[in-house]
């Protein structure tokens, strides 16, 4: 089984409720919190969802090597994964996922080639489209940015090792947990 897996796909895809399901019902996975430069959404608790820096803080992170990948995500904030709590699951022999953006993922497997790529992907550009205007988190022009973004991150699914189709949560998470235990 390889010990680290990167689920990556566009916006609004459904990587977090499938990373969640995962988690759910399998505790022995662990998930690495990222690091992002935006604001909490309602209910994001810092630590938990993300932690949540300044954008000064960010630039030392990266300055003292502590990021191991990190990107401008939707043309505004930044987002990275700490580096020292990947190296100490997989130094403890843990599972652990990386959810992250597709930017992201290429550097990870820059830096570490038997990392596992998985591309989530929505049924369609049509279905994706109405999953982020249903989340009702962005204004009108978020949601543009947001989808010109998905259409350009879902030309880089060549670039992953697998790509799962998220039509259902539950199935997707079942796939994605076969591949992780059979890469």
């Amino acid at each position: 089984m390889t010990r680290l897996t990167v689920i990556a796909g566009p916006t609004a895809v459904g990587k977090g409720t499938v990373v969640r399901y995962l988690l759910e019902h399998n505790p022995e996975i662990l998930l690495s919190v990222s690091v992002t430069t935006r604001q909490p959404r309602v209910g994001e608790i810092d630590g938990v969802h993300y932690f949540f820096v300044s954008n000064e803080q960010f630039d030392q992170m990266i300055t003292n090597n502590e990021l191991l990948e990190y990107a401008v995500v939707h043309q505004s904030n930044r987002y990275g994964t700490p580096r020292k709590p990947v190296e100490e699951a997989l130094k403890a022999d843990k599972q652990i996922i990386l959810e992250i953006d597709i930017q992201g993922a290429r550097q990870v497997k820059d830096s570490m080639p038997e990392a596992n790529l998985i591309f989530i992907a929505p049924p369609s550009l049509e279905e994706l489209k109405r999953r982020l205007i249903g989340r009702g988190t962005e204004s009108a022009e978020e949601i543009a940015i947001r989808l010109d973004t998905a259409e350009v991150e879902m030309a880089s699914q060549s670039l992953f090792d697998h790509v799962v189709i998220n039509e259902e949560v539950a199935q997707c998470a079942a796939e994605v947990l076969d591949l992780m235990k059979t890469s």
